[in-house]
């Protein structure tokens, strides 16, 4: 069993296979963040769920080729490996359908796990993973030991609701979600003019020190401890933009934990979430060279 102490990221919540036109793409957001902190040159856990099937057995492959810290991945007898069918239109927008239960519905609570999230500096959940009652205890266990704790808000109807989102909202110190998300999320407590308005109703509301609110194209911006930073992006060709925003998750969360600066961490951020738009797929085969190749070509 790996030593606890050696992931400073763990990622905890859902792995599945994203079902496409084009064919199964291996996906889920903690997988996700996983295997780009993983390119970034970190040593990221996955804590997660699989069935004992074909389907598991390929992530695990796919997983494991990725170089990935799999001694929290957990295989169930009983429910299959997650499944998501995915329909991308024309304007690049994705619609899911969800498959309901998979085996990542019932992470089950160990002290191997409590341990790893005690020793690692962020914890990284989403709030798929609380649509069932065993994963969601494991999950708010976590939390209970969890230093830096980093919500990565992903609605995904029907699978949510407004009690067990604010539960997590209140765990978290730093929350990651998209305009259309702080636009429905701020809209539960009141009517606001101006962005800045609905996220700071969230921070104060739930005492968020960092929020990160991600535009698409128009890039981000971050507020944290009473500042705004604001970056407008990098304009490229879009492939599609599944996994853009968990790319740029682990892409902040990395130059953080490096000791960047909030405004240098956003500007990477936007980069990498830019160019895994430009490639096939939530997690393409790429190098990090890449990803500064397309900010200098910015400062040129």
């Amino acid at each position: 069993m790996l030593s606890p102490t050696s992931s400073r990221f763990a990622c905890f919540g859902e792995v599945l296979w994203d079902v496409l036109p084009s064919g199964p793409q291996p996906g889920g957001a903690p997988m996700n963040v996983a295997y780009h902190l993983r390119k970034l040159g970190h040593e990221p856990a996955l804590v997660t769920k699989v069935g004992v099937d074909e389907y598991g057995d390929q992530l695990k492959e796919v997983l494991s080729g990725s170089g990935l810290v799999l001694d929290y991945l957990q295989q169930d007898p009983t429910y299959h490996t997650g499944l998501v069918y995915a329909d991308v239109n024309d304007k690049h927008e994705v619609a899911y359908n969800i498959v309901m239960p998979s085996a990542w519905d019932f992470i089950d609570l160990h002290e191997a796990l409590v341990e790893l999230v005690k020793q690692a500096k962020y914890f990284i959940y989403g709030s798929l993973s609380s649509r069932s009652s065993v994963s969601a205890n494991t999950l708010h266990q976590l939390l209970e030991v969890a230093n830096v704790k980093v919500l990565d808000v992903n609605l995904r109807p029907p699978h949510y609701n407004q009690p067990t989102l604010e539960g997590l909202l209140e765990k978290a110190d730093i929350l990651k979600m998209n305009l259309a998300e702080l636009e429905f999320v701020s809209g539960w407590f009141g009517s606001y003019n101006t962005i800045e308005d609905q996220a700071a109703v969230l921070q104060e509301k739930f005492t968020i020190e960092t929020l990160i609110v991600t535009l698409g194209g128009d890039g981000a911006f971050v507020t944290n401890n009473g500042a705004t930073y604001r970056h407008s992006g990098y304009k490229v060709e879009v492939t599609d933009t599944i996994g853009s925003g968990d790319a740029f998750l682990a892409g902040f969360l990395s130059e953080m934990d490096k000791g960047a600066t909030v405004e240098n961490a956003l500007a990477f951020a936007c980069g990498i979430g830019a160019f895994i738009a430009t490639q096939k797929g939530a997690c393409p085969g790429y190098a990090v060279s890449q990803v500064y190749q397309l900010l200098q070509s910015y400062k040129n």
